[in-house]
């Protein structure tokens, strides 16, 4: 079952958030003082999510609703989205229907996700209707 977190689903998202930042290949440390604060804005912001799945928590999707910097109207952007290994499947796709109903509850016209170089899903994406716009790149400094 898909919901949105609460305050007792903190440190089960905290553990994803350090297992996605593993499965991304970050080359920087994972800070579990940061993943909190992510989980907590998150959590806590009316223009932001972060939907769970599993008790506890197995799958985690973090995104926020802004308006679009060139004038497209009100967008939603995941921030993060990673199930368990082991959970995968429909699960994650339950999730994705999860937050787009919730972005176009905010009024949101498009929704934007990332597909990870060591995990990619955007195949999952094109099949939903979304459709690639920009590749990004990073460069450790």
């Amino acid at each position: 079952m898909i919901r949105h977190a609460t305050a007792s689903d903190r440190f089960a998202v905290i553990r994803l958030l350090r297992d996605s930042h593993a499965a991304a290949g970050w080359t920087f440390p994972f800070q579990a003082a940061r993943a909190e604060a992510l989980f907590k804005r998150h959590a806590e912001s009316p223009d932001a999510c972060c939907l769970v799945i599993g008790e506890p928590a197995h799958g985690v999707l973090m995104a926020t609703a802004f308006d679009h910097p060139f004038g497209a109207g009100k967008m939603a952007k995941e921030t993060v989205w990673f199930v368990a290994p082991d959970a995968r499947g429909r699960a994650a796709l339950l999730m994705l229907h999860a937050y787009e109903d919730w972005a176009r509850s905010l009024g949101c016209v498009v929704a934007g996700m990332a597909s990870l170089a060591t995990n990619d899903v955007s195949r999952l994406y094109e099949r939903r209707g979304y459709r690639a716009i920009e590749t990004h790149f990073l460069k450790p400094l």
